[in-house]
């Protein structure tokens, strides 16, 4: 089973997917043993790995490859976070064969206009792209994917840019006739009232999606009372491991020994079991006891 028909599994059994944002392979690893069923790759955090605004600034290929390094050290599916597609239908095309080709499950892809910036900043650029031409992105993707089981989700930036509910149905019924096999509702309220509106109202077939971010005080059982599929936690892994090491940081410039902080981190043990050390040594016996059986070792 690959991760797409794996992605597609999961959501067909459960009420509701929970998928952990990560920005590195650690971060995914971290993902994955803590029990979720999917790992998002988000362009926000990627971008703040490279200390860069989330802007459009980094390349597809930059982007890709960190999806990539996640989908090869981990075995649950990663989704990517494509942001606008990386350019016009041709792009998206070009860019789900890429990914595909690597074994990432799904990609996101969003309708505003490129360059983007991200929804969430005060004040920020939110202007929607033509329905039609992220219609024709859509198709653009479905026509180019091998697997039906390769996952295009299709978000919707109406409720963020201010175009209203309207509107953002209006795009959902379009993206899901195009071919679209997720919608996700994109809100920056601090409730989850406009989201569960949106949930009520649109008549598609297609899954919902979520990023709870600014109304995180909502809870799984809401989101599955409003028929909502997947929850993606997409940015507080980067937001964790930005306050924990900032904090002890601070605390091992300021103290005279490295003990002061030893308790408040992960053991190298820790981090031995994340690396699969253990493994290595496991198998380097494995090897070892191989040769003294052909004669090498005596």
């Amino acid at each position: 089973m690959n991760n797409s028909e794996n992605l597609c599994q999961i959501l067909g059994s459960k009420s509701i997917l929970k998928i952990g944002g990560a920005f590195d392979a650690m971060s995914a690893k971290l993902v994955e043993t803590h029990g979720f069923d999917a790992i998002w790759a988000g362009s926000f955090a990627i971008s703040a790995t490279h200390a860069v605004p989330d802007a459009s600034i980094l390349t597809m290929t930059e982007f890709f490859d960190a999806a990539s390094i996640m989908t090869q050290s981990c075995e649950i599916p990663v989704i990517a976070d494509c942001d606008t597609g990386y350019g016009g239908p041709s792009n998206v095309s070009h860019m789900v064969k890429k990914y595909e080709n690597a074994g990432i499950a799904a990609i996101c892809i969003e309708d505003k206009i490129f360059p983007k910036q991200n929804s969430l900043l005060e004040n920020g650029q939110n202007e929607l792209i033509s329905e039609k031409e992220f219609v024709a992105k859509i198709i653009a993707a479905k026509e180019a994917k091998q697997d039906k089981n390769f996952m295009i989700i299709a978000r919707i930036e109406a409720l963020i840019s201010g175009a209203g509910m309207d509107e953002a149905l209006k795009r959902a019924t379009a993206y899901e006739k195009a071919g679209a096999d997720a919608i996700l509702i994109h809100s920056k309220k601090k409730t989850p009232e406009e989201v569960f509106e949106f949930a009520e109202l649109w008549k598609g077939n297609s899954p919902i999606v979520v990023i709870p971010t600014t109304y995180d005080s909502v809870s799984l059982d809401e989101l599955i009372s409003h028929k909502i599929k997947m929850v993606i936690h997409a940015n507080q892994t980067l937001r964790a491991a930005h306050a924990s090491m900032s904090r002890i940081l601070k605390q091992m410039i300021n103290s005279n020994s490295l003990s002061e902080v030893k308790e408040e981190i992960s053991s190298m043990e820790d981090i031995f079991h994340l690396q699969e050390m253990f493994n290595i040594q496991e198998k380097e016996k494995e090897i070892e006891n191989e040769l003294k059986k052909m004669g090498y070792i005596s």
